[in-house]
């Protein structure tokens, strides 16, 4: 096998000022909302240029996907360690919950991003990106599920009602609290995965 080659200066600079552009966004997010997303506003807080930016992303569209991107697949990468530790279907369950939640906790600003209309915009207009980085991280979840399947504890329904009902309950309450707060994610800690298993579990109970 060959060993990886050294990082290029140039291609050192190059990520140095991707990264740059990538967290600048998420602060000007973080600050300003989906509104104050602009390009003069993210080459201003992260000093980098006009043309460094569309260099590399394109378009402030791009710049937004590719954050997406990052953070999606730190979510997801999270998700199936979650569930990769767990020793059955019930518990893989609960961790998968208190995964999903935790990480909304400990990153509110990129979950706001995350579940935002924004989101929902790029991800329809420069979807393939995100699917791609989605359905390379979904292997593990989709294969632990399929295991549970095979051994009776998860009812075979389709995978994409299986990820409905998994997730769907999760995503719900993490949008509520990220934009209405009325919601306390260590009660829904607490109470989501046993109102999520009944649900898939091949016995209902």
């Amino acid at each position: 096998m060959r060993a990886c080659l050294p990082m290029s200066p140039k291609q050192h600079r190059g990520e140095v000022t991707s990264d740059l552009l990538l967290d600048a966004a998420l602060r000007v997010y973080a600050d300003a909302g989906e509104q104050g997303l602009t390009v003069s506003a993210v080459t201003r807080a992260s000093g980098v240029s006009l043309g460094s930016l569309y260099h590399h992303f394109g378009s402030i569209d791009g710049l937004v996907n590719a954050l997406l991107t990052r953070w999606l697949g730190r979510l997801l990468g999270e998700l199936a360690d979650a569930v990769g530790n767990s020793h059955d279907a019930r518990t893989g369950v609960r961790a998968l919950v208190r995964a999903y939640l935790g990480f909304v906790q400990a990153h509110p600003d990129v979950s706001r991003l995350l579940h935002s209309s924004r989101a929902d915009q790029v991800g329809m207009e420069q979807g393939r990106e995100l699917r791609d980085v989605q359905e390379a991280r979904m292997p593990p979840l989709t294969s632990w599920v399929l295991r549970h399947v095979e051994r009776g504890e998860i009812a075979p329904l389709s995978p994409a009602l299986l990820e409905s009902l998994l997730l769907g309950p999760v995503v719900g309450v993490s949008r509520r609290w990220l934009t209405l707060g009325d919601v306390d994610l260590d009660e829904a800690a607490r109470i989501l995965p046993e109102r999520i298993w009944r649900s898939i579990s091949a016995d209902g109970a």
